[in-house]
C-alpha cells in the first residue's frame, strides 16, 4: 500500500480485528497471546479468560490459570489506572514506562491526589512497601496502618493513592479461574522476585500498540497508554513506520507488514467481555463502535460484534443450578446473523456455565 493511502472506516475495523484475533480464532499459547495483545483488561477477573475464549481456538481456561497462579502472569494496575493482566515481563518492563502516568492520573484524574496535602510522600511510599511487603493487603487492610501514622489524613484514601504510587500487583487466588480471594496487593518485585526495568523509553511499547490496534492517530495512541507527548514518539519512529490517512484526511501510523485485509473481509460473531481493549484502544472509536451505538459500556453487560462491530450486549445471569445468557439487541438481524448469534452464544454459555443444570439462551431488543 502506497504512503498516504485513505482507508476507510470498515478498512480499519477490519485491520483491528485481524490484528486483535477476532477475525479468526488462532492457535496460539495463552500467554504469549496476552503478550501480543500488550495485556488484557481484567478488572473483573473472568475477563481476560472470555476475551482469550473469543480469540484462541481451543481455549481452556486453566491455559491462563496456571501461569497466572505461577505468577507466569500478574494483574495489576497499568494503563488508563485500571487493572490489566500482563505477561511477568511485561510487568517489570511496562510498568516504569507508565509510572509517570498513574502519578499524573494521581492528582488529575483522581480524588485522592489532593488528599496527600501536607504529608510526606517519600515516607507514605516507604511504609507502604514495607507493610505490603510484609504480607499482602487489602486496601481496607492497608488503610488503618496508614491511618495510625496520619490521623490527620483519610486512611482510606491514603491506600488508593498508594495503588497510584507504587508498582503493585493483586495477589493470587484472585484472578486465578474458578478460584477466590481478597483484592490484596503487594509490590510487583516482591511478588516476581526480580528488580523493574530500567528503561522508561516508550517506543518499544508504542510499536507493539500499532502492531495490535494501529494504523492510528496520536491521540490514540494517547488515549490508551496515557503518555502525553505520543506525537513526538511516533515522530522519532517515523523511519521505521507506514502511514496512511483516514477518511477525515487524518495521518495514521502503522508498523510495517502488520495485516490490513479487504474491506469485504465477513467478520463472525464474536462476544467480548464487560471491558475488552479492542473496545478501549483508541481515541476516536468509529473503527469499532457506530456512532447510534447505545449502552455498549454499561456496568455489568458485554458486547456483541456482529460484522464486526456492536450489535448487541449480553449478560449471564445464574440462579440456583441454572444459567441464562441474555442478549439484548441494538439493531434487526438478518436471519444468517440470527443464526450464528445463536450458535456462538451456545458456546459461550457452555464455556461459562460448564457445570449448571439448565442453560438457556434468551434474545430480546434492547429498550
Amino acid at each position: 500500500m502506497r504512503p498516504g493511502q485513505i482507508l476507510s472506516t470498515r478498512a480499519l475495523n477490519r485491520a483491528l480485528l485481524a490484528r486483535q484475533m477476532l477475525l479468526r480464532r488462532k492457535r496460539v499459547n495463552a500467554l504469549a497471546a496476552v503478550d501480543r495483545l500488550v495485556g488484557l483488561q481484567a478488572q473483573v477477573p473472568r475477563d481476560p479468560y472470555l476475551a482469550l475464549w473469543s480469540r484462541l481456538d481451543g481455549f481452556r481456561p486453566a491455559a491462563l490459570a496456571e501461569p497466572v497462579a505461577e505468577r507466569r502472569a500478574v494483574r495489576m494496575p497499568l494503563f488508563r489506572a485500571t487493572l490489566h493482566l500482563v505477561s511477568a515481563t511485561d510487568a517489570l518492563a511496562l510498568r516504569p514506562v507508565i509510572g509517570p502516568v498513574l502519578h499524573r492520573s494521581l492528582h488529575s484524574q483522581s480524588p485522592f491526589g489532593r488528599r496527600l496535602a501536607g504529608l510526606d510522600v517519600d515516607e507514605l511510599i516507604a511504609l507502604a512497601t514495607a507493610l505490603l511487603e510484609e504480607r499482602p493487603r487489602t486496601r481496607a487492610e492497608l488503610a488503618p496502618s496508614l491511618s495510625e501514622r496520619w490521623p490527620d489524613h483519610d486512611g482510606p484514601s491514603l491506600a488508593y493513592a498508594v495503588t497510584y504510587l507504587l508498582p503493585l500487583v493483586q495477589t493470587t487466588p484472585r484472578g486465578v479461574w474458578g478460584r477466590s480471594g481478597p483484592a490484596a496487593f503487594t509490590t510487583v518485585e516482591h511478588w516476581l522476585g526480580r528488580p523493574l526495568a530500567s528503561s522508561t523509553d516508550p517506543g518499544p511499547m508504542i510499536l507493539r500498540y500499532l502492531g495490535v490496534f494501529g494504523p492510528a492517530l496520536p491521540a490514540d495512541v494517547q488515549s490508551w497508554c496515557g503518555l502525553a507527548a505520543t506525537r513526538e514518539v511516533l515522530e522519532r519512529l517515523r523511519p521505521r513506520l507506514r502511514t496512511f490517512r483516514d477518511e477525515r484526511g487524518r495521518e495514521l501510523f502503522d508498523v510495517p507488514r502488520a495485516p490490513l485485509p479487504d474491506p469485504s473481509t465477513p467478520a463472525p460473531v464474536r462476544f467480548l467481555p464487560e471491558y475488552d481493549n479492542i473496545l478501549l484502544g483508541h481515541k476516536d472509536r468509529g473503527r469499532i463502535v457506530a456512532p447510534d451505538v447505545p449502552a455498549w459500556t454499561d456496568v455489568g453487560w458485554g458486547a456483541v460484534l456482529v460484522d464486526g462491530f456492536p450489535a448487541a450486549r449480553w449478560r449471564l445471569f445464574t440462579e440456583g443450578g441454572g444459567a441464562m445468557l441474555r442478549i439484548e439487541r441494538f439493531r434487526s438481524l438478518r436471519a444468517a446473523e440470527r443464526e450464528e448469534l445463536a450458535e456462538e452464544a451456545e458456546r459461550l454459555l457452555a464455556f461459562l456455565a460448564t457445570g449448571a443444570d439448565a442453560r438457556t439462551v434468551r434474545v430480546s431488543s434492547y429498550a
